[in-house]
């Protein structure tokens, strides 16, 4: 991985960040689809699509719309990915385990994408003020120019998101990994089926059904049974 892939992979933050919320909405900014892009980009989209599927599940039913304003999910997932395709290289660590690590420790990162998010959407009521002036004298040019740059916001937002997860990231894990990535492998299967019963009972919990409880325990007996046949 050199700075080209690095610069688009920022590109993709930056992108990602925008259609998050912003502009197109055209779903590449969730995790199941930006996860393996950024690893398509960095040279395994394996990696980034099992990153995605793990952390598309624990946020399917926390979207950023209104003035709801979850953890970035876009960027959790796209700085998960950097982090376990990086540390691949340098701590010569592979597969599942290094995945899990690296998604457990990107997950409460994500509030970096709360601070950054809610930054840009006051930054873009001073731009909607301006654009409110400009628009009452005639001056068409600056408010597209001001439109724009709200479109900016939220690209950098995602761009800063991005960079904080990767470096506070690769911070900890440079410390940590080497010492619980043992750990994780010897938890295996167990802490993956884990997170995917936490990201069901998180999407049970944010959806109108009458029967939620019972699905969730007929799920959770299911996963046991075949947990126990294996």
């Amino acid at each position: 991985m050199g700075p080209v892939e690095y610069c688009l992979t920022g590109a993709l933050a930056m992108f990602a960040g925008v259609d998050r919320v912003a502009f197109g909405q055209f779903m590449i900014s969730r995790p199941i689809v930006v996860g393996p892009l950024a690893g398509l980009i960095l040279g395994d989209a394996l990696v980034g699509l099992e990153i995605g599927m793990l952390l598309e599940l624990l946020w399917l039913g926390r979207l950023p719309v209104g003035a709801a304003i979850p953890p970035d999910d876009t960027q959790v997932t796209l700085g998960a990915t950097v982090l376990a395709l990086h540390l691949e290289q340098t701590l010569t660590v592979h597969g599942m385990p290094l995945v899990l690590l690296c998604v457990l420790v990107a997950i409460p990162l994500g509030k970096f994408g709360q601070s950054f998010d809610r930054l840009a959407r006051n930054v873009n009521d001073r731009f909607n003020t301006k654009a409110l002036t400009a628009l009452k004298k005639g001056d068409v040019s600056s408010m597209e120019r001001l439109h724009l740059m709200g479109l900016g916001s939220f690209a950098f937002a995602g761009l800063a998101t991005a960079a904080l997860i990767i470096f506070f990231g690769f911070l900890v894990l440079s410390f940590v990994a080497p010492f619980l990535v043992d750990s994780v492998r010897h938890a295996g299967l167990g802490l993956q089926y884990s997170l995917i019963l936490v990201g069901a009972a998180s999407l049970l919990g944010t959806i109108n059904v009458n029967r939620a409880v019972s699905l969730f325990s007929a799920a959770f007996t299911g996963t046991l049974l075949v947990m126990w046949l294996k």
